[in-house]
């Protein structure tokens, strides 16, 4: 696993599974957004799925299983994900926006059953196309429903052999307790700043002097996350909303800020869907909000880091750091973004102003 970088400890958990002969058949990986876990389950992979990996994970990057996963065409690799909606063979999952996994999704490409009015053979119990083993990687696994978390159950407790399942996920939280006890952990944890340097150096990014400082900050410790940065400009976005934010910082409300994150938003889930087959806006409209809300948190928290080392009062950024929590929830339950935003714009200047503020349903 020489790709993983800064995730020593996963690392280690992995190959000490390797060694033993006993590597556990279902795993949840869990971590920031950003820092290796699905890259981590590719590598794991890789080993399982070839059948010349020694004892310690080392494998022939020519080889033909690497091959045929770096051509994502491993017939015993099945990455599921909530793009796969749209290539579901019931219409009304077709038809679905691409926000979450639903229990249709796992049914065609893990669990088997009744999808529409069809039954569909499980994969899970298939024997293994090229006759060793077999990979189900869930890829942002919060994202399965109650309803498909509770199916899952029995295939994570009782696999075929030779059936493995990773479920990398950023919020483990939403994974149901009995999700939780029938699989192994593996903790990532954000780079540190001599890893990240070393994955700056290695990237490739033409971004240099105050945004290579930005993006360093604002990315914490996620390759990730600061390669979406990079990609998509996101250091404009806080060179916009700056002004803005003094004017908050202020007690002023800026008019026009809810609108301008709102287009700043919109247009970066225009240009997601442009690099990506078959994305849905609606998912990139959600992660575009999620930057947005990202940005500011990290001005807050740099306003409220100030106040406490001046010694001066931080009542002001303590009410706005909960009150772009709320924001982040009302998003969550599909509220609608401008309303949010302008909504958090408003509360923003009170806050800032000395107004005592409560969320505001909107």
């Amino acid at each position: 696993m020489k790709k993983i970088l800064g995730q020593s400890r996963a690392v280690e958990t992995l190959r000490a599974g390797l060694r033993s002969g006993r590597l556990a058949h279902a795993w949840i990986f869990a971590g920031p957004r950003g820092v290796g876990k699905f890259t981590t389950a590719i590598e794991l992979a890789r080993i399982i799925l070839d059948p010349d990996a020694d004892a310690d994970g080392t494998v022939d990057p020519d080889g033909e299983t690497s091959r045929l996963i770096d051509a994502a065409i491993h017939p015993d690799l099945h990455v599921i994900r909530k793009e796969l909606a749209q290539y579901s063979q019931d219409a009304q999952i077709r038809g679905r926006k691409q926000l979450n996994i639903p229990i249709g999704v796992l049914r065609e490409h893990i669990l088997g059953g009744m999808v529409g009015e069809k039954f569909v053979e499980a994969p899970a119990y298939r024997t293994p196309a090229r006759g060793h083993s077999k990979v189900f990687i869930i890829d942002e696994a919060e994202l399965v429903d109650p309803i498909g978390q509770h199916s899952l159950l029995k295939t994570l407790e009782e696999p075929t052999a030779g059936t493995y399942l990773i479920l990398v996920t950023s919020r483990p939280q939403r994974l149901v307790p009995t999700i939780h006890s029938r699989c192994r952990h593996a903790a990532f944890v954000p780079l540190d700043d001599a890893a990240m340097a070393q994955w700056f150096d290695s990237a490739g990014l033409e971004v240099v002097g105050p945004e290579r400082q930005w993006i360093g900050e604002f990315c914490d410790g996620s390759p990730g996350v600061a390669l979406l940065a990079a990609r998509y400009e996101l250091h404009r976005w806080h060179t916009t909303l700056a002004p803005m934010l003094e004017d908050l910082a202020r007690g002023r409300f800026p008019a026009e800020m809810g609108q301008t994150m709102a287009a700043l938003i919109d247009g970066f889930a225009v240009e997601w869907v442009k690099r990506h087959d078959n994305a849905s806006k609606d998912a990139a409209n959600k992660d575009g909000a999620r930057f947005m809300l990202m940005i500011l948190a990290s001005h807050v928290n740099r306003q409220l880091a100030d106040a406490v080392q001046r010694g001066r009062p931080a009542d002001a950024p303590l009410r706005v750091i909960d009150l772009i929590a709320d924001a982040e929830l009302q998003l969550q339950a599909n509220v609608n973004l401008k309303q949010v935003l302008e909504n958090l714009a408003i509360q923003w200047a009170q806050a800032a102003a000395g107004v005592r503020v409560d969320s505001v349903s909107v």
